[in-house]
């Protein structure tokens, strides 16, 4: 408890003071957010409002999660993991193309960034590093990173995801690390459109798995063997680093709230998304995260059936997509778009810890009658 108390608190210091460093390179460099034309009228104010601030989230995840795991090296209490660096890995991977996207749209003046092929190179590479290394590493009870078997709270033995033989087995594997890491970025990115509103709902989904995980800890096979325990690999570890995101978050939130004074841009979406996919694949809960993550999941579906029902009927069913500015145009104040939103994000968070826990009481025998 001490480390994960400890990481929380280094990465929301972290991130409140070097997020106003930010603020004040960029606007004395005149470097801030472009704004679509095609965007909310309501949103043309913000242009020129400095952006990148996933730096200040990127560099309190990192310096609490080394801080923690040399202090666990010197006490003798903990210390590096391979699914932690692993993850911490992943994050910073994708918050590095994020940077590369958003230094491209502010110093060269290429508002859309990185071109769709660049994108999709880069986060291809990434996710076939990541699950190629999720394999490797097995610990004492032979335990890997992650495992080929689709996760809901646990590994389901009967859906193994590598099948056809050992070369289609972990091409097939690979296909759906990506797809995770693609899906849960790109959500977070679409998720952040509003001031406040990525930040705080990945606060939110952080919290629930730092509890999780935490959780997992608590019960795994390695530690308590018993009806109802964890095979899952490093799971203090993990929940080490979901307290720096959600610390990371939380004091770059003072920050991005309405009225935004920064952005994060793509270095803190697609960092945060890779954070979010990386997290359910090593604690063994991909589809549990479909759940608590449920408001990404909503705003990348709106993209999804916008295009879909453009494309196939030439009609629209939102006033815009992602559907946060749906409501925005139909008159809602954009504080109260995030604060339902907000709500919406914690319900889904409450509802997942609930299954998760439903879980646990019921594998371990105890009647909720």
């Amino acid at each position: 408890m001490t480390q994960i108390i400890m990481s929380g608190l280094i990465s929301f210091l972290v991130a409140i003071f070097t997020t106003p460093l930010l603020i004040r390179y960029f606007t004395s460099a005149g470097k801030g957010q472009e704004i679509r034309e095609d965007g909310p009228q309501s949103h043309i104010r913000k242009r020129g409002t400095p952006t990148m601030g996933g730096i200040a989230i990127l560099l309190g995840i990192v310096v609490a999660y080394l801080a923690v795991g040399f202090w666990g090296m010197a006490s003798g209490h903990g210390g590096f993991t391979a699914s932690g660096l692993l993850v911490l890995g992943l994050t910073v991977a994708l918050g590095l193309l994020g940077f590369a996207d958003d230094g491209i749209k502010l110093f060269f003046n290429r508002n859309l960034g990185l071109n769709k092929t660049a994108k999709l190179v880069g986060q291809l590479a990434v996710a076939l590093i990541f699950g190629f290394l999720l394999l490797q590493f097995p610990d004492e009870q032979g335990l890997t990173p992650g495992s080929t078997h689709l996760s809901f709270i646990r590994d389901i033995e009967t859906f193994d995801i590598a099948v056809g033989g050992a070369v289609v087995g972990t091409i097939l594997f690979l296909i759906f690390i990506y797809f995770l890491i693609a899906a849960w970025s790109n959500a977070v990115n679409l998720t952040d459109g509003l001031d406040g509103l990525a930040a705080g709902s990945t606060a939110l989904v952080m919290f629930g798995y730092m509890i999780m995980t935490f959780w997992q800890f608590r019960n795994s096979c390695s530690i308590t063997p018993g009806p109802g325990c964890y095979d899952v690999r490093d799971p203090l570890d993990l929940a080490v680093l979901c307290a720096a995101g959600l610390g990371a978050c939380v004091g770059f939130l003072w920050w991005n709230a309405a009225p935004a004074k920064i952005f994060m841009g793509d270095t803190g979406s697609l960092a945060l998304g890779g954070l979010v996919a990386g997290v359910s694949i090593t604690s063994r809960t991909e589809v549990l995260m479909v759940i608590v993550g449920a408001l990404f999941v909503m705003e990348a579906a709106s993209v999804v059936i916008q295009v879909a029902s453009f494309k196939t009927t030439g009609k629209r069913v939102f006033r815009m997509a992602p559907f946060h500015h749906h409501f925005e145009n139909g008159g809602w104040a954009e504080t109260t778009v995030v604060i339902r939103f907000w709500l919406i994000c914690g319900i889904a968070v409450a509802l997942g810890l609930a299954i998760f826990y439903g879980d646990w009481l019921t594998a371990t025998g105890v009647s909720l009658a």
